[in-house]
């Protein structure tokens, strides 16, 4: 193993679910260490040292949730991805709002699993250094000028659109839930449908196929997901 590959801390108390995960990343490059307990978690963090975080919910000692909430309280700024065999919207929503960078259900196929991981390391870098021209396919976005442009064509947005576009493009790749947008556009607005129509107008504006969208993803439930920036 290279002595700088990417470290990732499974934290699960399935023992064949660390396995399933230690033989997948491995082979990916990555270097795993383990926990199978909230406590034990703490102590390899600051052991080991990861880079990212893949966090079950379901522990013996504390709550995924509750875990996570202490981390983002003590503003330990890790990239944490979800692993729950829970597929209750509300838990999802929780672990986002609490700061978890993305989610994925059980079972789940590892290369979805590895592209999940790669984005979410990939975001933490951009908040880092934010781009100040986001770019993806034919849509740029000019965070500094408030341009938007759709391949050779500029796209006029009302404020409010801009300002759900901006919030996407700040976390590209990564789920965003509907009451994170409400608030950082709206404030105390928490109609999700009020949202719903906004986001649709978007679509009508920087979406080839606004009923098969290309740039703005939903997910389900839980909220919207900007594809991530090309390279």
């Amino acid at each position: 193993m290279s002595a700088s590959a990417v470290r990732i801390l499974v934290v699960d108390d399935e023992p064949p679910i660390r396995k399933l995960l230690r033989v997948g990343l491995t082979a990916g490059g990555y270097a795993i260490v383990e926990a199978g307990s909230a406590g034990e978690a703490m102590a390899r963090i600051a052991e080991e040292k990861p880079d990212l975080i893949l966090l079950d919910l379901g522990l013996p000692d504390l709550s995924g949730h509750e875990l996570l909430e202490r981390w983002r309280a003590d503003r330990m700024e890790l990239p944490v991805v979800i692993l729950s065999s829970r597929t209750d919207e509300a838990g999802i929503v929780r672990a986002l709002e609490l700061g978890a960078d993305d989610y994925v259900t059980k079972p789940f196929g590892m290369r979805e699993l590895a592209a999940r991981i790669r984005v979410a390391l990939r975001h933490r870098l951009q908040l880092q250094g934010e781009r100040p021209v986001f770019k993806v396919g034919d849509l740029s976005v000019d965070l500094v000028k408030r341009i938007v442009r759709v391949a050779d064509r500029d796209v006029k947005l009302s404020p409010k659109e801009y300002d759900i576009l901006r919030v996407l493009v700040q976390h590209a790749g990564k789920v965003i839930t509907h009451q994170h947008i409400l608030r950082q556009v709206w404030g105390g607005v928490t109609d999700v449908q009020y949202l719903r129509v906004y986001v649709r107008q978007l679509r009508q504006k920087i979406e080839a196929k606004p009923d098969q969208p290309h740039y703005i993803l939903t997910e389900t439930g839980v909220g919207y997901r900007l594809r991530e920036p090309d390279q």
